[in-house]
């Protein structure tokens, strides 16, 4: 009897659920290697190309997402901002490569790109001095808690990052390395 009271206790016992890692992905920038040529920006002799990405694994109460791309290593001090791109809705998990072009009809239906270092709104991709160092290219997801962030394409990356540092609920990352020779 008391093994019966016993197994009935323990099976009454809540087993938490295991919570699915926030993921991001891409077929074209791998963590830890250099980006390629297509990715870096014009005036480094690139095509500009934007990096497909999808993720996966948000946590609940998740509203919409922002991606962003920046420069930790860039000499500017701050930090180099490439891209940012808020209120993607919650039902969207991707982004096609050259999604962040100018004008592109690529993104979703609400998203906004704010304005990079460049003093563009879109896509602008690496393009560090000649003989520095690789720089390292933090591509981040985003996890937003509310749909719609305060925002439009005049907002800087350093504007994105703010009100992104009180509305995230999760991220994850991945970081592409770029080294320009000549």
């Amino acid at each position: 009897m008391r093994g019966l009271i016993l197994g009935a206790a323990l099976s009454a016992v809540a087993v938490p659920a295991v919570a699915a890692e926030f993921m991001l992905n891409s077929t074209e920038v791998k963590s830890g290697s250099p980006m390629a040529l297509a990715q870096a920006f014009t005036d480094c002799r690139g095509q500009n190309i934007s990096p497909a990405l999808s993720w996966s694994g948000e946590p609940a109460g998740t509203q919409s997402f922002a991606v962003t791309i920046y420069d930790p290593d860039a000499r500017a001090g701050g930090g180099w901002w490439h891209w940012t791109v808020f209120n993607i809705p919650a039902t969207v998990h991707s982004l096609a490569a050259g999604a962040g072009g100018e004008g592109s009809r690529d993104l979703p239906a609400g998203a906004g790109q704010g304005r990079n270092d460049f003093g563009l709104s879109q896509y602008s991709g690496p393009c560090p001095p000649v003989g520095d160092h690789a720089h390292h290219y933090e591509i981040t997801v985003y996890a937003v808690k509310v749909a719609r962030l305060p925002l439009d394409n005049t907002a800087s990356g350093a504007a994105v990052s703010s009100e992104l540092r009180s509305n995230t609920l999760a991220t994850a990352k991945i970081v592409g390395r770029y080294e320009r020779l000549k």
